[in-house]
Parts: C-alpha cells; structure tokens; sequence
C-alpha cells in the first residue's frame, strides 16, 4: 500500500498530518491530546467536575469554583470544555508573557474571519489619536451623563454612566455624526458579543460587522479627502501593506478593540465603593486614593475573567504535556485572590499595602502602574511611565479615564448612595463575557 497522509484541522485551528502508519525511517508523526493526556487512576478530579465551570452557578460567581481549582488543580484539564485552566498568579502570568510558546489569537479568529481587514490599533499615529483624544473628551462626556442623572433626580450607575461612557467617548474618538452614534453604539456592541460559544450571539455579530462596515464607508472617503484629528483620521492617512485603508479596516480595528475594560471597571467600581461605605470614604478623600480604589477593583473584581492562550508547539508545563493548538485558560479573576500573593486576597481594601507589582519572573512593569493581572489591556508597557515619543500605556489611560470619570460623579451628584432596597449584584449575561454590575440603581 502506497504511504498516503490526511490533513485533519482540529477545534483549536492547528492542521496536522496523521501519517497512514508509522514510518519506520524514525518519522514521529502526532500524538493527539488522548494519547499523552489521558488521566489514569489517581488522578479524578472529585472535588470540581468540568459541567461547574459552564453553569449558571459559575456566570453568577466564578469564585468558589476558581478556588478550588486554584488550591486543588493549578493545571486543570478541562475535557468538557477541551481545555487547560491556569489558576495561581505565578502560572498564569508566565503563560500570559510566553509568546515564544503560546500566542493569543485576535477576535476575528473566532468568527472564522482572519481576513476580515487589518487591526490598525497598534498604529502609533492611532494609538496617538485614540490617546489625545480620550484625554480631550473624557471628563466633557462624563459631565453630560452626569448631569443628565441629576437633572432626572435618580438614576441607574451601571446602564446609565458605567455602559453609556465608553460608547458616548468612542463616538467622539472617532467624530461620527450624531444622527449616527445611536445605530453605531447597537452594532458595536453586538459585534463585542459575537466573539461568543453562542451560535446566536456570532451570527448577530457577523450582521453587526456588517452594518459597521458601511457605516464606515463614507467616512473613510470623508475623512480621506479633509482628514482631522479622529482616530479615522488616523488610520485612513496611513500607509500599510495591502493597499489604502478601507472601511473594512476600521471596523477589523473596532472589533479587536478592548471595550470590556473600561465598562466593567467603572461599573465594578461604584459598585464596590457603594456597598464598602468605610472604603468609599478613604477613596473619596482624594484624587490619589481613588486611583488606588481603581487598582484595587482589577484585582479584586477584575471584569475580564479570563484570556485564552494557544500553544504554538508542543510544551512541558506544569506538570502536563501541552499538545500543539492546546487552549489554556489563564484565569485573572482566580490570580488575583491567589493567597500566595495577596493578604486576605477576598477582601475589597483600598490602599492595599501589597498590591502586587511585580510581573512574570520578577520582573517589574515599566509603565510603573501597580494592578492585578488586566487581560482586556494586553500586556504591560516596556516603555517608560511617562514616555516622551509615545502615548503612555493601555494601563495607565484606563486607570486615568476611570479616575477623571468617578471624579466628576462625585462633583456633580454629591452625597451618592444606593437607592433604598437596591441589591446589586456581579455576574455575566453568558459564562465567557465580562463579570459586571448590570444594575446599580442610586439616590443623590
């Protein structure tokens, strides 16, 4: 029989070559995940089953089932889920500044569309824009939603400033029209849900890209012919491989944009501040303990639960044998009350004296920024606090947005409180998007 070889593409995108047998010249051909992961006598996992890590009990609250992992199976194979779970600080901080092993793959890849455009985010003349430009209109948006609240005498903190914010800041970012925002904000945010396991939620998505696209047509030949100082501005005057920036382009950049972020941490704020009262006031005394409070918000209630991460190739970790296209599931939400870093890691404590600096093998960020692990703002800046040739980092504009945004509530709303009979909560509206407060009802 003639040798013959089958390309087999499996769930993780990887394409391997299953030979028709094995070659006797020394060729190895693959091993499958069974082959060299399958568990054997001794190793159940009793305490935790795979079905807890999907169900409505963990959407609510990840916690308790992330601390056993945590302090039971550091390396979890999850073979429901077909995946491996990182769970102490240590482990999932290395694997998450490993890109010579594992990679992180683009929000496209998970609609099956790598071709979709060109991610032009990482532009300096974009990154450039987009930082100018939060800077010039942040306070601006938070003051009209704010005093939108109070001219109503009440008002919602989680969907009427915490999830309106981000929009209403993107829109002037990238000066679309008002008649357009309203369509704009729907389709945005469909498209950040379609990177989903819910069939529903990515073929809304795939419509919601779309729509997103021919907005972006006329302004791409607006602004291409009278060019400001947006961030659409940005991308069309630059030149890239491939040919002229295209409508497509931005919507690709829109779409791999972090937004989670910025919502779930305002919203995780405020409401942390408004059910720790005694926290609440350390942070109000002053610019610099807000900040702190915001800090210590990522860590504590992190509203990017988690990253996957791909191995490039075959890797040993960990005690495991990680297969080719292996996902690993890094877990900011279970680092971050890992106990081996944190003092009562459970507790939300603004001014937390041991708030963790330091990054994989002991190395120190160079934005300075001190935070938990914040998956939704990529990795840590290699370049100085307060760089003279760029926009200072992710991290520090986020932490700096926040701030400016809490500031101006506290100007404009006053002595703020829960409403009477209001229990907010944080949760997901599916298991993988962003852990938020969805309501937060107020009295000022």
């Amino acid at each position: 029989m003639a040798d013959s070889s089958t390309p087999i593409a499996g769930r993780n995108g990887v394409v391997v070559v299953k030979p028709s047998s094995r070659s006797r010249d020394g060729e190895k051909g693959f091993r499958t995940y069974e082959v060299h992961q399958r568990e054997r006598v001794g190793q159940s996992t009793e305490k935790i089953k795979p079905i807890q890590l999907i169900s409505d009990e963990y959407r609510l609250d990840p916690y308790p089932a992330l601390a056993i992992l945590r302090e039971n199976y550091p390396c979890y194979r999850d073979w429901l889920g077909n995946s491996y779970w990182l769970t102490r600080y240590d482990d999932v901080s290395s694997v998450f500044s490993d890109d010579a092993n594992f990679e992180t793959r683009p929000k496209a890849w998970y609609y099956d569309r790598e071709d979709f455009g060109r991610d032009l985010g990482g532009e300096l003349s974009v990154l450039t824009a987009d930082a100018e430009g939060t800077d010039a209109y942040a306070t601006s948006v938070a003051e009209m939603l704010a005093d939108g609240m109070r001219n109503n005498g009440e008002g919602d903190l989680a969907r009427d400033f915490a999830a309106r914010f981000p929009l209403e800041l993107l829109a002037r970012l990238l000066d679309l029209p008002e008649a357009a925002r309203e369509n704009f904000f729907a389709a945005y945010w469909r498209a950040q849900r379609g990177v989903s396991w819910m069939p529903e939620l990515q073929q809304d998505g795939h419509r919601a890209l779309a729509e997103l696209v021919d907005m972006f047509t006329p302004l791409v030949e607006a602004r291409r012919q009278a060019p400001g100082d947006d961030m659409i501005s940005a991308m069309v005057q630059l030149e890239v491989d491939g040919g002229p920036v295209t409508a497509t382009d931005v919507a690709r950049t829109m779409l791999e944009r972090d937004h989670e972020t910025l919502h779930g941490s305002l919203a995780n704020l405020w409401y942390l501040l408004l059910t720790h009262p005694l926290e609440f006031e350390k942070a109000r005394a002053e610019r610099r303990l807000m900040k702190l409070a915001y800090l210590e918000t990522m860590r504590h209630s992190t509203p990017v639960l988690c990253v996957h991460r791909f191995a490039r190739q075959e890797v040993e970790r960990f005690g495991r044998l990680l297969p080719e296209g292996a996902r690993v599931v890094c877990s900011a939400a279970a680092a971050n009350r890992d106990p081996r870093i944190f003092n009562d890691p459970d507790a939300f404590v603004v001014g937390r004296r041991d708030m963790c600096h330091r990054e994989p093998r002991g190395q120190y960020r160079a934005d300075g920024l001190a935070s938990g692990i914040a998956f939704g703002l990529g990795k840590p800046s290699v370049h100085p606090a307060v760089p003279e040739d760029r926009p200072r980092s992710r991290y520090a504009i986020n932490r700096d947005t926040v701030v400016d945004a809490s500031t101006v509530l506290l100007e404009k709303l006053g002595d703020i409180a829960l409403a009477p009979g209001a229990e907010p909560i944080l949760t997901a509206l599916t298991v993988g998007e962003m852990h938020t407060c969805w309501q937060l009802p107020v009295r000022m």
